[in-house]
């Protein structure tokens, strides 16, 4: 039985949403995970405690605040490195808008 193109190309067109479909479903099994999902995990910030005990002698004592100090601007120099990735990313979207 022979088919015309128009059935033919709406049955095809009728199978988009189901292969939409299987292809979310594979993919949320696998877990693959979005963008927001990981700006949320980078923006936690750890806990710092430091406690100096009397035991400690000062020359460690010293040490530890100047490595503390130390991981407090390298933590600064991330946070600003951070923001001006996601700047640019933020500017690439809106450059692909612009040219579509």
């Amino acid at each position: 039985m022979a088919f015309s193109e128009t059935r033919i190309v709406i049955g095809g067109l009728a199978h988009v949403p189901v292969l939409i479909f299987i292809a979310n479903f594979i993919k949320g099994k696998l877990g693959i995970k979005t963008e927001e999902a990981k700006d949320t995990v980078v923006k936690e910030e750890p806990v710092k405690i430091i406690e100096v005990k009397d035991r400690v002698k000062k020359g460690k004592a010293e040490a530890i605040k100047e490595i503390s100090n130390k991981l407090d601007s390298i933590e600064l120099k991330a946070d600003e490195v951070y923001e001006k990735v996601k700047k640019k990313k933020k500017d690439k979207k809106k450059k692909k808008k612009k040219n579509n």
